[in-house]
């Protein structure tokens, strides 16, 4: 969501947008210069919204459910897991779920 904010900022800095006049609001003076620096402006709204997501990212929420049943916590584990034992982690919730089913169906 972010990624997506930050491009449309730079879209509207870059075709000198005013987003304040459509909101009937007087247009503050950090928009005027960056409609009127469009390069130093691009390039500190790309890097500081970058900085932003990576600080996001390294926060260390990282949770991975699979059929509402947490599977994964980076914040207990202290890492995230590699692709193939998230592969057998999942595979092995499938066959438990179907060896479940198949007693229930029994009784």
């Amino acid at each position: 969501m972010l990624s997506g904010a930050k491009l449309l900022f730079i879209v509207m800095i870059v075709a000198n947008i005013n987003m304040w006049e459509w909101l009937g609001q007087e247009t503050p003076s950090w928009w005027t210069w960056f409609t009127t620096n469009k390069i130093y402006a691009c390039m500190m709204v790309f890097f500081l919204c970058n900085a932003v997501e990576g600080q996001l990212v390294s926060t260390g929420a990282f949770e991975i459910t699979f059929n509402d049943v947490p599977v994964w916590s980076k914040l207990e584990t202290g890492r995230i897991p590699q692709p193939p034992e998230l592969f057998q982690i999942i595979d092995n919730h499938v066959r438990f779920n179907q060896n479940t089913n198949t007693w229930s169906d029994n009784i």
